[in-house]
């Protein structure tokens, strides 16, 4: 069996133990980061403003999240906007699994997630254990190889794998993984991701990870558009310099910032895309470009390459980014060109989205034909 296989493998030397930031990242000495100056620094007016809005999340969501549903119905308002300035840290995971009505699937299909991992095969097991020491390895919980946080996210990866055998597994997918993994159980992870994938609350993303990545290629032609419209004049200079989002840009939407940007950022961006979508990944590009636009449009090809892969530190701070990128406007110019692209491209985007909204219902289905 494919857990047998794993489970075989004998875990390596735990490594030395080296001072971690607060989410379990190892430091980078020097480190002159923001991100941790602004930890070790918290005021006692900053630490008692952090308590308050714990406790008006908690009574938001009630107890397990008992209230949730009828607080987002009532107020829906006042759920985007504490969104907006972060969940906090402490109940980042049940949240997430509330927005993304996760925690319904897992109720409603007892049993499913043991049953992939111990008794079905997968023909991606040795893809996934290939790239599970790239997922995260500077932090605590991945870094041990066949330990228990690498042994955690092959699970998930490979009964998503099973349970999904049109996507299977890509690469990319085990960022997904790996975060949610920081912030819940495996099986809840499992299920999340399938909400995600499958569009429980959300547009499907599973068209991110099926053969040749039509969703990718949709969604990197919109963001294209939009650096014409809202960006002219660095959109001209890309033209001049023969630059397209595919160059940069990819890894944005595949892994949703989880894979090059600091983890603090990826976080807050995670926690704005889970309830209002993938239009956030589109806001943050735009506001990226936007920040540095004056030194982009300076550059030759070569120096540009790079300075999309490696935006500066300032620019990252989402105090500053987020602002900007939630006053930039895209909702209605993302339907519009994706209708475009469709008529241009045939429906195959629209019909992997249909799929994938038969597949949850068909779930629902079979675990209400169970009980």
């Amino acid at each position: 069996m494919e857990r047998k296989v794993v489970d075989e493998l004998e875990p390596g030397p735990v490594p030395p133990a080296r001072p971690v930031d607060r989410f379990g990242f190892i430091k980078q000495e020097p480190s002159n980061s923001n991100e941790s100056t602004t930890v070790k620094n918290l005021s006692a007016h900053e630490q008692e403003r952090d308590e308050r809005r714990v406790r008006k999340w908690r009574k938001m969501i009630g107890v397990g999240g008992s209230d949730w549903k009828h607080y987002v119905r009532r107020k829906p308002h006042v759920v985007k906007r504490r969104i907006r300035k972060g969940i906090p840290d402490c109940l980042r995971g049940l949240v997430w699994q509330l927005i993304t009505g996760s925690r319904d699937l897992l109720l409603m299909n007892p049993g499913v997630y043991e049953q992939l991992v111990i008794y079905e095969t997968s023909a991606s097991e040795l893809d996934i254990i290939r790239d599970i020491s790239r997922t995260f390895p500077s932090h605590v919980f991945f870094q041990q190889r066949h330990g228990p946080g690498q042994r955690s996210l092959y699970n998930v990866l490979k009964a998503y794998s099973v349970y999904d055998r049109d996507v299977g597994y890509v690469q990319g997918m085990g960022f997904l993984a790996g975060l949610l993994l920081l912030y819940m159980s495996e099986e809840d992870a499992f299920w999340l991701l399938v909400a995600l994938l499958k569009g429980a609350v959300q547009a499907p993303m599973e068209g991110l990870y099926l053969a040749g990545l039509p969703l990718v290629q949709q969604y990197l032609f919109q963001f294209e558009q939009l650096v014409k419209e809202h960006l002219p004049r660095l959109g001209e200079h890309f033209s001049n310099e023969m630059i397209n989002p595919s160059m940069y840009a990819s890894q944005w939407f595949i892994t949703v910032f989880s894979y090059s940007f600091p983890f603090h950022l990826a976080l807050r961006i995670w926690d704005v895309f889970l309830y209002e979508g993938v239009k956030i990944v589109f806001q943050v590009g735009l506001a990226l470009l936007k920040y540095c636009h004056d030194d982009l449009v300076k550059l030759p090809f070569e120096k540009l390459i790079h300075a999309l892969r490696n935006f500066p530190e300032d620019a990252m701070n989402p105090d500053t980014l987020l602002p900007m990128a939630y006053s930039i406007k895209v909702s209605k110019r993302l339907e519009e060109l994706k209708e475009e692209y469709e008529k241009r491209n045939g429906k195959a985007v629209q019909s992997a989205e249909s799929n994938g909204k038969q597949l949850v219902a068909l779930k629902r289905k079979e675990s209400t034909g169970r009980k």
